[in-house]
């Protein structure tokens, strides 16, 4: 029953706050973004795009180009981060068409238009990659090319918010090839859309940059001691369903003489928190010991960058 109340509140906080960062996320486009016919990066981008160029609204476009990539992440990252992100994409998408109607347009004069495009991209930018972060950081996603970036970190050393700017950026540049309209339906100037370009890929710069800070943590990683009468069965899960390498070291309990297994686990300071509940299911007695490591080098870490053969060969010469 204990398990079950944990469990529980858990993923109640959990939902909480993905359910905080979208909600960050897509006022960031509906009171600073969208008013300034700004073009951001990604999924969100895109649905913009037809936003302004045909008037469908971006709730319905996001959905449905989600839709595809949301099979991905069932295949590829798990059930449980999929059933996160099919409740961030719904909540994205009723957000986008509902606030853009909801938000008073004395609040939106007030902080978006009057301010002017700059401090728009700016702000909206920070919004956004914060409501971003916030939902990568609970195991979710606000969809599109961040699906994409947490498969390629799942198995390459690559920040989410590189990967995001790369691919924001090739979206943004292909707006300036579809045609765009302001609210009030005026046609907008190639000169203009030059500069809403710009604008755009100062977004997805502040955006990218925004999330890596929200998850600074993501290039760090840990070191874990556990010791638990249960070794074989949390070596067992940690290898078949969390992925990661596992050690098993012999010890002699100093206080008791009697012989027991510790078990070595590195791995990133964003697993820890799943790693240290999911170990608790299994043994609650277990003792955990957790200390921050730098220079971990191998297979689903760092990789050590071997010297150029001109270097080397440079080497060789002055040795000999």
């Amino acid at each position: 029953m204990s398990f079950l109340k944990k469990s529980f509140w858990t993923l109640l906080k959990e939902y909480t706050l993905l359910t905080i960062g979208i909600l960050v996320y897509v006022a960031a486009w509906a009171v600073f973004l969208i008013p300034n016919n700004l073009i951001g990066g990604g999924v969100t981008g895109i649905s913009s795009i037809v936003q302004y160029a045909v008037g469908i609204k971006m709730g319905y476009s996001y959905f449905v180009i989600n839709a595809v990539l949301l099979a991905a992440s069932f295949l590829i990252l798990g059930t449980s981060f999929g059933g996160k992100t099919i409740y961030a994409i719904i909540l994205a998408s009723v957000g986008m068409n509902v606030l853009q109607g909801v938000i008073p347009p004395s609040i939106i004069e007030t902080l978006a238009v009057q301010n002017g495009k700059l401090m728009s991209t700016i702000m909206g930018g920070i919004m956004a990659g914060a409501g971003i972060g916030m939902s990568i950081s609970q195991g979710g996603s606000t969809g599109g090319t961040d699906i994409i970036a947490l498969i390629v970190n799942k198995y390459r050393n690559i920040s989410p918010g590189r990967m995001i700017l790369a691919m924001d950026v090739v979206i943004i540049l292909s707006s300036i090839l579809v045609p765009s309209y302001t609210s009030s339906g005026d046609l907008v100037p190639l000169s203009e859309k030059v500069t809403t370009i710009v604008y755009g890929l100062l977004l997805v710069t502040i955006n990218g940059y925004v999330v890596d800070l929200y998850l600074s943590g993501s290039k760090q990683s840990v070191q874990l001691f556990i010791l638990s009468r249960k070794y074989e069965q949390i070596a067992d899960a940690i290898t078949n369903e969390v992925h990661r390498g596992v050690t098993v070291l012999p010890a002699l309990g100093w206080y008791t003489k009697k012989e027991s297994h510790v078990l070595m686990v590195v791995a990133r300071k964003t697993d820890l928190n799943f790693l240290l509940r999911y170990i608790k299911t299994i043994d609650n007695d277990a003792f955990l010991s957790v200390s921050s490591v730098t220079g971990v080098y191998g297979n689903g870490f760092d990789a050590i960058k071997s010297r150029s053969k001109k270097s080397g060969d440079a080497l060789k010469s002055t040795k000999e």
